[in-house]
């Protein structure tokens, strides 16, 4: 779709063969290949092909990015990449493979981190691995370090910016002749975009008060499957409002159907609008259908400016897909 092949690199624990020929006919920069069968299928792909695939192995570090255990993806007990302890033997599987070209090495320990620490244990691990891979005549070109850099969620959380970020990561590659590939992830856009909802009733039950919105957790799934926290502000700010504390709930018949638990805010009335923050990453992406309910429209806003980007779905849209079993 116009990205240029040679600044994609193709991650994930289940290539299928599909993927791996689209990616070795687009001309990728190259694969990160995450297990031992993936690389036996991958040389197997591309002889068929007739071509070689560029590739670097993701290496498990073993190392604790300290957060959230749904988005950690660096210990030993996660299912990505191929442990540290056996990368020199893999590499060596893989250099001896005729249709695979080593060129790189990956490594990604997981999301939302708030500390440039893990990322500096992880980069030192990995540059004692190239070493070694140097010692044993495997070249190393690349080096992913994927990214991972959180976004602040809550107003008094501060997460390192990308340029401390960069200094850390360079102090440790001073003198390597080595091109380094970063994804940054939701820093780049987690706080561009907020979910608009409207308040359909304010309800009174026994000690809490919740505030019922059109939204649901198909829309923003993030805090019904991270417990993660998302700011929420009225659209229509004032500030001679007296404030209570509130559960921010969906109409979904789900206890897991909500944005905020506890949360004080300003009091809200039935019709009016409040804005769900930081919903730029992992916001519209990650939404469903569940409950049949059409997903929302993107809007993208430019200064006065404002463009429908995605329009929202509609039920018929819905049940085009299905079929009744005929008689």
């Amino acid at each position: 779709m116009g990205c240029p092949p040679e600044r994609i690199v193709f991650s994930g624990v289940g290539k299928s063969e599909a993927e791996m020929r689209a990616a070795l006919e687009y001309g990728i920069l190259m694969f990160n290949v995450e297990s031992e069968p993936e690389l036996v299928r991958l040389d197997r792909v591309a002889g068929s092909m007739g071509v070689k695939a560029p590739i670097a192995l993701r290496i498990n570090p073993d190392v604790d990015a300290h957060t959230h255990p749904k988005i950690s993806t660096g210990l030993k007990r996660n299912k990505f990449g191929i442990p540290h302890g056996r990368a020199v033997e893999v590499y060596r599987e893989a250099a001896r493979r005729p249709n695979l070209e080593v060129v790189g090495l990956d490594c990604h320990i997981g999301s939302q981190l708030t500390d440039t620490e893990p990322f500096v244990h992880a980069l030192k691990r990995v540059m004692r691995l190239v070493k070694m891979l140097t010692d044993e005549g495997i070249t190393i070109r690349h080096l992913d370090l994927g990214g991972g850099l959180g976004i602040p969620y809550e107003e008094d959380s501060s997460p390192p910016l990308p340029s401390a970020y960069a200094d850390a990561l360079l102090k440790e590659l001073s003198g390597q002749n080595l091109s380094l590939i970063l994804e940054p992830g939701r820093v780049i856009a987690g706080n561009a975009g907020i979910l608009v909802a409207r308040v359909e009733y304010v309800k009174r039950g026994d000690g809490r008060r919740f505030v019922i919105t059109d939204a649901a957790m198909n829309d923003l799934m993030r805090p019904t499957l991270y417990d993660a926290y998302h700011g929420i502000l009225p659209v229509e700010r004032s500030f001679d409002r007296e404030e209570s504390i509130v559960d921010v709930v969906g109409p979904i018949c789900e206890t897991g159907d909500f944005f905020a638990r506890d949360r004080l805010l300003p009091t809200l009335q039935e019709g009016e609008l409040i804005a769900v923050r930081s919903a730029g990453a992992y916001g519209f992406c990650m939404s469903s259908n569940y409950n049949s309910r059409p997903r929302v429209p993107e809007v993208m806003v430019r200064g006065e400016r404002f463009q429908v980007i995605r329009r929202r779905e509609t039920m018929e849209e819905i049940l085009a897909a299905e079929s009744l079993f005929p008689e």
